[in-house]
């Protein structure tokens, strides 16, 4: 940051009186900005028929991770609650309806100042398409989903837990759970798109 967004005037890093960080603060207003994580919000769509389950995936058209498979999700806006923000972005990436069950996981990620957050969902209908930022969106069965094309840690994360929790469902002995972790493995980086 380099000017105020109250006044324009250039900020300087410096930690306020009665705070403990550096701070972007205006020396002509007086604005301290503070800059905190972003919070990006996303789905784990399913559609199960005859027994079968098999989750929704979309192929990047953007950066980062262009060409690699992810669950939809993005940035949350002002204005939205997070299954707000869940729904938006399943319709934006892959023009799925959905309907949304509970918090599954919950994923710090402080080396890029982010928090990702996962709901379960289940898919109203098979009425997909990929959105502007997906190549192309797709159904796959656990064994089908394409484990070295993950674009993000906290995807196959998600994933991985996902599918731990709905074997212990399916043997009777377990629930879908709420999974939280902290994340430091930076995504891959220097591949070629798939």
């Amino acid at each position: 940051m380099k000017f105020c967004s109250e006044c324009a005037h250039p900020v300087s890093l410096q930690i306020p009186p009665d705070d403990n960080r550096m701070r972007y603060v205006c020396s002509n207003c007086g604005s301290i900005h503070y800059q905190n994580p972003k919070m990006v919000i996303g789905s784990i769509p399913v559609w199960e028929h005859d027994g079968e389950l098999r989750l929704l995936l979309c192929k990047r058209a953007i950066e980062p991770q262009y060409g690699y498979w992810t669950l939809p999700a993005g940035f949350m806006e002002n204005d939205e609650t997070t299954s707000d923000a869940a729904r938006r972005e399943t319709l934006e990436e892959a023009g799925a309806r959905i309907d949304l069950h509970e918090l599954f996981s919950l994923l710090n990620v402080p080396h890029v100042h982010q928090v990702h957050l996962f709901y379960r969902a289940t898919l109203l209908d098979l009425d997909y398409a990929a959105g502007i930022e997906s190549l192309e969106v797709g159904l796959f069965t656990e064994a089908e989903i394409p484990w070295d094309d993950i674009a993000f840690p906290t995807v196959e994360i998600t994933l991985r837990a996902f599918f731990a929790d709905l074997k212990k469902i399916r043997q009777e002995d377990g629930h879908f759970s709420l999974h939280t972790q902290d994340i430091f493995k930076p995504m891959r980086r220097g591949l070629a798109a798939k």
